[in-house]
């Protein structure tokens, strides 16, 4: 299996900053200024102050977005968290599937949201990869030089329930309603959208694999490493999270050490419109949801409590 997968060149990518116009009701964005290149976008994610988390008009550097993926692996659904480490914020955590919304999507990063899915979270069967369709429309196969995709079965994407507040792009109500919170620490607006995964009856033996970029040599380049899967998953019971961590190994539900862990923002609390934490320990954020701690029997398929934990290399920070 090859560890390097593709090379891009970052200056291709181009985005917009943002001006927010928030109320009790929804929240509306529009473009503003000139493209800015990854650098600069990066230049203007510093940390901002917002007095009212109900009702305000703000500039941001750029528009975010994320799936909070929901796995159905025989017969229980879990929730589909990535590792990353942030090099422009100095920590590793497990987060959403994410990324950043380029110029030309930023009234349909729903199509981005779909694409990071694509880019970031990859199934392996023993007979080969699979692709994915969201409604009609079949997802990028984006390594396709390198790995070999079935051309059936194929999973599915669709969405969950949205949120209650809609988000506008100027006068276009966004589709699918994602959750919208305003990130202070890096002066971003974050979508995050409700999708659930529907596996084909055919795919056994499943993995699952992260796909992660970082530059190297002025290219972007996307790796796989086998040997560090980075895709997690959290059970749901009646759906509502567990304080569980598992890997998902040829068909081997296994569960994962927390110890150390920290979550993305996307997992602390939100106030109003605005998020105002880096990041949350995970051990603070299974308080704050008053969550369940593990039982005996781990009722992830039968899973014993006892059984090894996969060494998650997640150091503490601050």
């Amino acid at each position: 299996m090859p560890s390097s997968l593709t090379r891009k060149d970052p200056s291709t990518f181009k985005t917009l900053a943002l001006f927010v116009e928030a109320g009790p009701d929804g929240l509306t964005y529009q473009s503003i200024g000139r493209p800015l290149n990854f650098s600069e976008m990066l230049e203007r994610r510093k940390t901002i102050e917002v007095s009212d988390s109900q009702r305000f008009a703000v500039e941001l550097a750029n528009l975010g977005v994320s799936v909070r993926l929901t796995l159905n692996w025989q017969s229980r659904d879990y929730w589909v968290l990535v590792r990353q480490r942030r090099l422009d914020r100095g920590d590793v955590v497990l987060k959403l599937i994410s990324g950043y919304v380029p110029a030309h999507e930023l009234n349909l990063p729903l199509l981005s949201a779909v694409q990071e899915v694509a880019e970031e979270c990859l199934l392996e069967t023993p007979e080969g990869w699979l692709a994915g369709r969201f409604g009609d429309t079949w997802l990028p196969t984006p390594y396709q030089d390198a790995l070999r995709y079935r051309q059936a079965p194929y999973f599915r994407l669709s969405p969950l329930s949205g949120a209650a507040r809609p988000v506008q792009c100027g006068k276009q109500t966004l589709l699918e309603r994602p959750r919208a919170y305003v990130h202070l620490p890096t002066a971003s607006l974050q979508l995050v959208y409700d999708l659930q995964l529907e596996l084909p009856k055919e795919a056994k033996q499943l993995s699952l694999y992260h796909v992660d970029e970082c530059l190297e040599d002025g290219q972007l380049v996307a790796h796989l490493n086998p040997a560090s899967p980075d895709l997690y998953l959290i059970p749901l019971h009646q759906g509502r999270p567990t304080a569980e961590l598992l890997t998902l190994n040829r068909g081997q539900l296994k569960a994962a050490s927390t110890r150390g862990l920290w979550l993305a923002e996307s997992f602390a609390a939100q106030e109003g419109w605005l998020v105002r934490d880096e990041r949350i320990r995970w051990k603070e954020w299974v308080k704050q949801q008053h969550l369940d701690n593990p039982t005996q029997q781990n009722p992830a398929r039968g899973i014993p409590a006892d059984t090894p934990a996969t060494k998650l290399d997640v150091a503490p920070h601050g």
